[in-house]
């Protein structure tokens, strides 16, 4: 793996995704969480092809700003890019367009995990509780 990777999705925005719909506001416009998911997915399946098959990663931060909304109906293109590798925490630059422009960009973060592992410490929580 090696700082530069880029990956790259397109959406087209559904009733599902909006603010109304996900309960983070009143409006039937593409909500924040459904960027940020979207910004997750282009950066995880972005490296995944560079992991060993138990490997995975995990979100552990997202910092971006909502820049503009866009309607149901309209195409959303996510961008990420690789831009710091720090043993096994991952930095991506995320970007969101829609065909007038630039509706959301940041910083994410994520950490190579074990599959199994993080599994079962996180299965382990049921037992201690």
């Amino acid at each position: 793996m090696k700082i530069g990777i880029s990956g790259k999705k397109i959406i087209t925005v559904t009733e599902n995704m909006t603010a109304k719909s996900l309960g983070s506001g009143e409006l039937s416009v593409y909500a924040t969480p459904s960027m940020i998911a979207l910004m997750e997915n282009t950066a995880y399946t972005s490296v995944s092809e560079y992991l060993e098959n138990s490997q995975g990663t995990v979100g552990t931060l997202m910092n971006v700003k909502h820049l503009s909304a866009t309607p149901v109906g309209m195409e959303v293109t996510c961008k990420s890019k690789l831009v710091e590798i720090d043993g096994k925490k991952l930095v991506f630059e995320v970007k969101a367009y829609d065909k007038l422009g630039c509706i959301g960009e940041g910083i994410h973060e994520r950490f190579i995990i074990d599959n199994e592992k993080f599994i079962a410490k996180t299965k382990s929580k049921l037992e201690n509780n």
